[in-house]
């Protein structure tokens, strides 16, 4: 156990490799500059070098710490495992934080914060996917054995790992969801919602945008005028190309459109105009974009599996995401009925008052906290 004196604050190491794009990256810009506020913390990030530019520009108080290795999957946990110990000794680091399901093992005081949702080997089939998710299985499993504490970002995120071998790390495990920015609000009044339905998320395939094309082209017989937003970076590159073949195969050739990332001011003003926010994705932990859509104050309609009933409560139409008809239905009942659409909307605005950035960083300093004294 790393004992802090008391003459000075408590030194936390924030492992940001894996920050890089979606709720990760969201997560690492919102939560730094507030946990840089306390005064009982020495905040340092360590980043790679080619992360510099995806940092928040009004970082004070953190002492930013780059790594420069060649990128690569398997360079990166090798690099990680090795360099980020050496670093946490050498600054004296009292508690190591990887919000990223793994982090190194040797690092002293280990929190993580489980985030990625390991049911996606369900709806995975190639070998290469199932790889890489195996080896987050098992990275999160020795992981879990070795760390103080561990944050998961929901309900569903705790009892997803609390069944088998993970089980024996439950009393370890604390739910803190993440909040929402300030930048996220209710449309001024007057402002007229487009002819567009939007959906936001890295493209991957367990974000199931395949099932929500072919509900569109269902849609468009009876909703000639509507169309389609894809906000997200097309990680999946395989699964990207497939989709866009699939756009052209349903003749939806200027029905749907890839924006890839968006600044967070312009996806604001795309929660505020679109007709209909729609979530399908099979597999969620949380899902940082229902959180902001819902303080946008847009009508929902949601998959209703993982954690998207926790988050969304009241305020969203379900449907079930492996159901194109059901889907396809849920979206024509928002658009066909403008007062379903308001009192919908109505409740996404009051839901979203109960997520904060600040309770967040607020909840997570006390699990680093009680990690740092932890016997």
């Amino acid at each position: 156990m790393v004992s802090v004196p008391a003459s000075r604050p408590l030194r936390l190491l924030f492992n940001g490799l894996h920050s890089k794009s979606g709720g990760g990256l969201t997560y690492l810009k919102n939560i730094l500059p507030l946990i840089a506020r306390d005064p009982n913390i020495d905040l340092h990030l360590c980043v790679h070098h080619d992360q510099r530019h995806l940092l928040p520009y009004d970082l004070e108080n953190v002492t930013v710490h780059y790594l420069n290795f060649l990128q690569g999957f398997w360079r990166l946990l090798v690099h990680e495992q090795i360099e980020v110990p050496i670093l946490a000794r050498r600054i004296g680091a009292d508690v190591t934080f990887s919000p990223a399901n793994y982090g190194p093992l040797m690092a002293p005081n280990s929190v993580v914060l489980l985030r990625n949702a390991l049911g996606v080997a369900s709806v995975e089939r190639r070998p290469t996917k199932l790889s890489y998710w195996a080896l987050v299985f098992v990275g999160t499993f020795l992981s879990l054995l070795v760390c103080r504490q561990a944050i998961a970002v929901s309900q569903y995120a705790r009892d997803a790992v609390g069944g088998g071998p993970f089980g024996l790390f439950k009393g370890r495990l604390t739910v803190v969801p993440h909040g929402v920015s300030e930048i996220f609000s209710p449309p001024p009044p007057g402002t007229k919602r487009g002819d567009f339905l939007l959906a936001v998320s890295d493209i991957y395939v367990q974000k199931n945008l395949k099932n929500l094309i072919a509900a569109v082209a269902r849609l468009r017989p009876d909703h000639r005028n509507i169309s389609l937003k894809i906000v997200g970076e097309p990680v999946d590159a395989e699964y990207f190309a497939k989709l866009k073949q699939m756009v052209a195969d349903e003749k939806l050739d200027g029905a749907v459109e890839f924006l890839g990332q968006v600044a967070p001011v312009d996806l604001a003003d795309l929660y505020r105009r679109c007709r209909v926010f729609v979530f399908p994705s099979t597999v969620e932990t949380f899902g940082n974009p229902l959180v902001e859509v819902m303080a946008c104050g847009a009508a929902i309609a949601s998959s209703n599996t993982a954690a998207m009933p926790e988050v969304v409560g009241n305020a969203a139409i379900f449907f079930n995401p492996t159901d194109i008809d059901e889907m396809a239905a849920a979206i024509d009942g928002l658009l066909a009925d403008r007062y379903l659409r308001r009192e919908v909307s109505r409740r996404a605005v009051q839901r979203a008052k109960r997520f904060s950035w600040e309770r967040t960083a607020e909840q997570t300093l006390a699990v680093i906290k009680r990690a740092a004294t932890a016997q």
